[in-house]
């Protein structure tokens, strides 16, 4: 592990996001709550608190670092036919979140699948990808995101140990 001990703590947030693309018949399992697994949305969101806050269990070289706050936006885009994630990551402390929100967009598109498969095993995780990073020595990164992929639009949404900051 790098040793972050001679760096300052700062204030640090990470956004990720990413999607699970399948046919319009399985996203409707999703908008009409109709899965037999249950709310997958609702069910992916705890899975992705739940994997942010152990991402050092995962990944052998992240630092354990204490979260002071996690948001998962989980919302069906019919027009795409795909479920759109995105998770927010806070914490204050001398290294970053970015691990922890894009642990989180795979545990949810994990969750998604999983929760889907009896109904289509075709389907495909995709673009998972840091948004936004700030704190720290190297300040702010922003990835230029192309017209029409803002956000999810928000149907599950929460929260653990934090405000949600927009």
């Amino acid at each position: 592990m790098v040793d972050v001990g001679g760096k300052r703590e700062t204030v640090r947030e990470a956004v990720a996001r990413g999607e699970v693309v399948m046919e319009p018949a399985t996203l409707r399992l999703v908008t009409e709550g109709s899965a037999r697994k249950g709310d997958v949305l609702q069910v992916a969101q705890v899975a992705a608190i739940a994997a942010a806050k152990r991402t050092w269990e995962l990944i052998p070289l992240c630092h354990p670092i204490p979260l002071t706050g996690i948001a998962v936006d989980l919302a069906a885009d019919p027009g795409a036919s795909r479920v759109r994630i995105e998770a927010r990551v806070r914490t204050v402390g001398r290294t970053g979140a970015e691990m922890e929100a894009l642990v989180a967009v795979a545990a949810a598109g994990l969750t998604v699948y999983d929760m889907l498969k009896a109904a289509e095993r075709g389907m495909r995780i995709e673009n998972l990808r840091l948004m936004r990073k700030s704190g720290g020595k190297s300040g702010t990164y922003v990835r230029p995101e192309p017209a029409g992929r803002r956000g999810t639009g928000g149907r599950a949404r929460g929260r653990a140990g934090g405000r949600r900051r927009r």
